[in-house]
């Protein structure tokens, strides 16, 4: 699976920072990619979470995983079809098996592992060198900016 540049998948993906989780793109094909996240000690939810004993919140972690998604549905569907972004439907089965600390390297792989009309769904992995620190499935669908905000409260 070939390698893209920083400008590509950042033209993919709607994230900037503080919430960008993605550092680089290692891999990617149709159907899946892998995709790494280092985990800097001077992240502003570590001085919080918790101050004695840091740790990377466990939403952050599947947030991780939901870019990854993100730029594999982007890429899958070309930017030529519209401005849309994926949104996440739902999180199913979401286990975190290891702590992540300040300094981590996380590496995301994430697969496609159904397409059915505009819903994507997909399951990720977050892992430290060889352990997983996070396993979940997880459900996209496309919004247009600005659509998800309109609809909210419906």
């Amino acid at each position: 699976m070939p390698r893209m540049n920083r400008a590509d998948w950042l033209a993919l993906l709607p994230h900037r920072p503080p919430f960008l989780f993605v550092d680089d793109v290692v891999e990617i094909g149709d159907d899946a990619i892998t995709t790494v996240f280092r985990a800097a000690p001077d992240l502003a939810f570590f001085s919080g979470h918790f101050p004695d004993d840091p740790v990377m919140p466990g939403v952050l972690l599947c947030e991780c995983c939901l870019q990854a998604g993100a730029i594999l549905i982007r890429r899958r569907h070309a930017v030529a079809e519209d401005a849309s972004v994926p949104v996440v439907t739902r999180i199913l089965e979401a286990k975190f098996k290891r702590v992540v600390r300040p300094g981590d390297r996380l590496r995301i792989h994430v697969a496609l592992d159904e397409e059915l009309g505009g819903a994507f769904f997909m399951t990720g992995k977050a892992s430290i060198e060889d352990e997983t620190a996070l396993r979940c499935k997880f459900a996209v669908t496309r919004t247009r900016p600005g659509e998800a905000a309109a609809g909210a409260g419906t």
